[in-house]
């Protein structure tokens, strides 16, 4: 029989060291799965969450770039098997609504039954929040059908955790989202994991000019391996001309911004030309504002 008690890191206090504690997983009920984790990465967005930047209740249970083997199946399932490789994601949809209808999953707008209860409690039966709606710093989850993917089972488990959220988001924001086309000249502010997945896609997607920006040499260098073929360091005073003088004296076609930073976020307009586009895509701690002078 499965075993429902799993060990997890619980945050109980914002800030704090996360707690390795015994906690019960429930079993998976109509349309979900429990996965057996072999690896969950670790994201900016787990840290902010931790920090307490962007709120919410505790006991919580972070973690969301997962990788693992398909342990057992809610009634209904039959996207994927027992035994399969899988990434877990936070993305979840209900497949009823608007968005998903119409082919905008990551909108989804409906819900599941896990939106309302936790598959978590803690060793006095108290509910843990399913943080990022998975919970994956734990040795297992249990998580809605339409947040598997399944995966070839070769690919090492540190990496293919990757996949479940940093690569894509920074490759579905160049790709998906903004659509670029080739020939484009793109700037991606920030070259963390997600930037580096934007630079990365604008090269796949054949960016012309592709101009990596970041405070840090080392994820500068990253960037070029990457396929940036510029790298500017963000501290240039100036870096604004600089954008514009390998952009044919327009700015960027595209500017995505792969970071939570305000500073980030004001200067992107500023490197955009006329009738160009700038894609938000990093998280900013909730509070943030930015002011924009509209004339121009």
């Amino acid at each position: 029989m499965q075993e429902n008690t799993v060990k997890a890191a619980v945050c109980r206090e914002f800030g704090s060291t996360l707690s390795i504690e015994w906690v019960e997983l429930a079993s998976p009920g109509p349309g979900e799965v429990r996965v057996r984790l072999s690896a969950c990465a670790i994201c900016h967005s787990d840290i902010t969450y931790m920090s307490g930047a962007w709120g919410g209740d505790l006991p919580a249970v972070y973690g969301h770039e997962a990788v693992g083997v398909v342990e057992s199946l809610g009634a209904g399932v039959f996207k994927v098997r027992e035994g399969e490789s899988v990434l877990v994601t936070l993305l979840r949809a209900c497949g009823e609504c608007l968005f998903c209808r119409s082919g905008d999953e990551p909108l989804c707008e409906g819900e599941v039954p896990l939106d309302t209860h936790s598959p978590l409690t803690d060793a006095q039966g108290s509910p843990i929040v399913q943080g990022l709606r998975t919970a994956g710093f734990a040795e297992a989850v249990v998580v809605s059908e339409s947040q598997i993917a399944s995966i070839p089972a070769d690919i090492p488990a540190p990496s293919a955790a990757l996949l479940a959220c940093g690569v894509i988001t920074g490759y579905g924001a160049v790709a998906r989202v903004a659509g670029v086309p080739p020939g484009s000249r793109v700037v991606p502010l920030g070259a963390g994991g997600v930037g580096l997945n934007c630079i990365q896609a604008a090269a796949i997607m054949g960016a012309l000019t592709n101009i990596a920006i970041d405070l840090s040499p080392n994820k500068l260098e990253a960037a070029m391996t990457f396929g940036a073929t510029h790298a500017l360091h963000a501290t240039r005073p100036d870096v604004v001309d600089e954008i514009k003088t390998l952009t044919a004296g327009r700015g960027a076609d595209y500017v995505f911004v792969a970071t939570g930073s305000g500073a980030a976020m004001a200067v992107a307009p500023l490197l955009v030309r006329r009738g160009g586009t700038v894609v938000l895509v990093g998280m900013a701690p909730s509070g943030l504002k930015v002011e924009y002078e509209p004339l121009d």
